[in-house]
């Protein structure tokens, strides 16, 4: 203990700053096409549009409706400044791009990545100017389909860019690589965590220039919210110059962990990992690193610290409304806080890797996360795609095998079963994973075809169906979904399963009393046939305890061209909030009542105003354990008998014109109220 902080006041003494980031949001310029030739350092910028990082091109044609919606090359080029300083080293990352890149400096190829949702790095510091001078950096982007990129196909748009921010990074001449698939060079594996001690496997990737010191140390440490050190090791390290990189592997053991409990309690302690030399600092990465245990029990669910843990949530695309994929961090902060109001304890970010700043905020939210490859419908049955694929898998994991949320790797989304076998693609991706990361559990996501393919749902650890009882299908599935459920109880490779997507499509403009069977290909999606569906889903499977995690199509309407249904064209409307995050549908309300300890009171079908039919009924969304219903000011009376949260008035008589509805409750001793106006047209 003493140790760690007479280190930490030394490293201040030897240098203030051993890395430097900065991130290149302004200076950018943008064309479309091959505007640039090989990379050349000169080209007329007259017709590019200046613009700033993030950005993404194709969401305007596609939100407008335009099927063919750009998808091929374009170029950013900006000047970058940077004065070399001897002894220093500097890389570029990109956090993303979609979805080849080529990166040249001063009309130099500096190297290339395939892929448009992991991010990469490459080091620049042989192609800098000398000394204080400008450079010219150029990305050429291309989101045209490649047979060996996935994905291949997908109901979403695929947008192009540089959507997610750039860095330039320096460093000290030795330090943590930042180029091995563009992750933080170190990493935490947490080898066995229990209350009474977590014991940690720590392995840095250390890189060195041409002079490394005979002798370098690495000491890692955990640190408490107060800034205490709980824990501290260092190894040795004996540098050759003839490797120039090379890993070290430490071993930490925490006693008496805090550990990192979920929605109830996501505690996180600071890991800091430091390269030293004699008298020297030469690097540091510090993140932020949760303790916690999981297993899924496949009869009685999920376990997380050896306690019985309820994972209900929700899926979600990277997408926003007149954005495509280029989001700010202010967008996912909204997202996380609406994520977390209705109650959800986990995401399936689907179908591929997001950003490491939403990985982040669900880390300090405690929200469990299905980390996802972007294998959707289809494989390539090529080389160059299984060795693309297993890239992304690597970038996937390399860069975000610290955060605790991520409890699973997910493989791969409902494979179709008359396209390429998958079956030896997906064992490697299964194996790599394995062997990246042995402490977590893989999965992927089936619908109906894998009852054509029944040996690929038991390649992954864990298994998770797309079940859609009440849309997709027959319209007696939604009755028999229980009965569907048990026929599924064995597909996976130990028993038990979740279903990581169910839901139903919602145009909030459009209502029906009384809703049927909705045909999904028709323009009318009522908002009360979603929560129809929902109602009963969400009965049947909170029934299923080898249902071990539940997840709902989907938290945010998004972009797919694909369709034209609902009375909106381009647009999944399964959302639960709409696309521009301005509209919670009822449904919202339905899981908020369920699934949050805050006190909720939400009158339905607030959106169907103008009503036709004297007598109706009323339904009110609640966690308290009775409601009263006012029309008008006259009670309609106290109901104490919900069922999940939904409380129900069967005839309750309107008269002509505005008619006042009002719900009241009270939850813990917190009065709640809520209230619309519905009119009747008179006769």
């Amino acid at each position: 203990m003493r140790y760690c902080i007479a280190l930490l006041i030394a490293v201040v003494s030897f240098q203030l700053v051993a890395r430097d980031d900065t991130r290149l949001d302004e200076g950018w310029k943008f064309a479309k096409g091959e505007a640039i030739k090989d990379g050349q350092s000169v080209v007329d910028e007259t017709n590019w549009l200046a613009i700033t990082i993030p950005h993404c091109w194709g969401w305007e044609e596609a939100q407008a409706g335009e099927k063919n919606y750009y998808r091929g090359p374009a170029w950013y080029q900006r000047e970058l400044d940077a004065t070399v300083q001897p002894g220093r080293r500097y890389f570029l990352k990109f956090e993303a791009a979609s979805s080849v890149a080529a990166v040249y400096l001063n009309g130099k190829l500096i190297g290339e990545h395939r892929g448009a949702f992991g991010a990469f790095c490459f080091e620049i510091t042989p192609y800098l100017a000398g000394g204080a001078g400008t450079n010219l950096l150029a990305v050429r982007v291309d989101n045209s389909a490649q047979p060996d990129v996935a994905p291949l196909a997908g109901d979403f748009a695929f947008y192009g860019g540089l959507y997610r921010p750039v860095h330039l990074v320096e460093t000290d001449e030795h330090c943590f690589t930042p180029t091995d698939h563009g992750a933080p060079g170190v990493t935490w594996l947490q080898s066995r965590v229990t209350k009474e001690e977590a014991v940690l496997d720590v392995t840095a990737e250390i890189t060195t220039g041409s002079k490394p010191p005979k002798n370098l140390t690495v000491v890692a440490s955990l640190f408490d919210t107060d800034g205490k050190c709980v824990a501290t090791t260092s190894e040795s390290v004996l540098t050759r110059t003839n490797l120039a990189e090379m890993p070290c592997w430490l071993h930490l053991t925490v006693p008496k962990p805090h550990l990192w409990n979920g929605r109830i309690d996501p505690y996180l302690y600071k890991a800091v990992v430091e390269l030293h030399s004699t008298n020297q600092l030469w690097d540091t990465v510090e993140q932020q690193v949760g303790l916690r245990s999981y297993r899924v029990d496949p009869t009685n669910g999920f376990f997380l610290n050896d306690k019985p843990y309820a994972l209900h949530g929700v899926d979600k695309h990277q997408e926003r409304w007149n954005k495509g994929w280029a989001v700010s961090e202010a967008d996912l902060d909204e997202d996380i806080s609406l994520i977390k109001e209705i109650g959800a304890t986990c995401i399936r970010c689907a179908h591929y890797q997001h950003c490491d700043y939403f990985y982040s905020l669900c880390d300090r939210a405690g929200i469990l996360v299905w980390a996802e490859l972007p294998q959707v419908d289809e494989i390539n049955a090529s080389s160059q795609f299984a060795a693309t694929s297993r890239n992304q898998l690597l970038d996937l994991i390399r860069q975000n095998v610290n955060h605790p949320s991520i409890f699973v790797w997910s493989l791969s989304n409902e494979i179709r079963a008359n396209k390429a076998d998958p079956h030896r693609e997906l064992m490697d991706l299964n194996n790599v994973a394995h062997s990246e990361d042995p402490t977590r559990l893989t999965i992927m996501a089936v619908n109906g075809d894998a009852e054509k393919l029944p040996q690929m749902a038991k390649i992954p650890d864990l298994l998770g169906w797309n079940l859609y009882p009440g849309w997709y299908g027959k319209s007696n599935e939604l009755a028999g979904f229980g009965s569907r459920l048990d026929s599924h109880r064995y597909s996976s490779r130990y028993g038990g399963y979740c279903i990581s997507e169910y839901g139903a499509g919602a145009n909030f403009l459009q209502h029906e009393e009384n809703p049927t069977q909705v045909v999904t290909t028709n323009q009318w999606h009522p908002e009360e046939w979603q929560c129809y569906v929902h109602e009963r889903d969400w009965a049947v499977l909170k029934s299923k305890p080898f249902v071990w995690a539940t997840f709902a199509w989907v938290m945010f309407d998004f972009t797919s061209p694909v369709r034209h249904e609902g009375g909106v064209i381009f647009r999944n409307d399964k959302g639960l909030v709409t696309a521009d995050r301005a509209v919670k549908k009822d449904v919202f309300y339905f899981y908020k009542a369920n699934w949050s300890a805050e006190p909720t009171l939400y009158l339905t079908e607030r959106r169907f105003t103008e009503r036709t039919n004297a007598v109706t009924g009323v339904k009110v969304y609640s966690n308290a354990k009775s409601v009263e219903l006012f029309v008008n000011d006259v009670s309609q009376g106290r109901n104490s008998h919900p069922t999940n949260a939904v409380f129900v008035w069967n005839n309750v008589t309107l008269h002509s014109g505005d008619n006042q509805i009002e719900a009241r409750a009270n939850h813990d001793g917190q009065n709640l109220e809520d209230h619309c106006v519905w009119k009747l047209a008179g006769p």
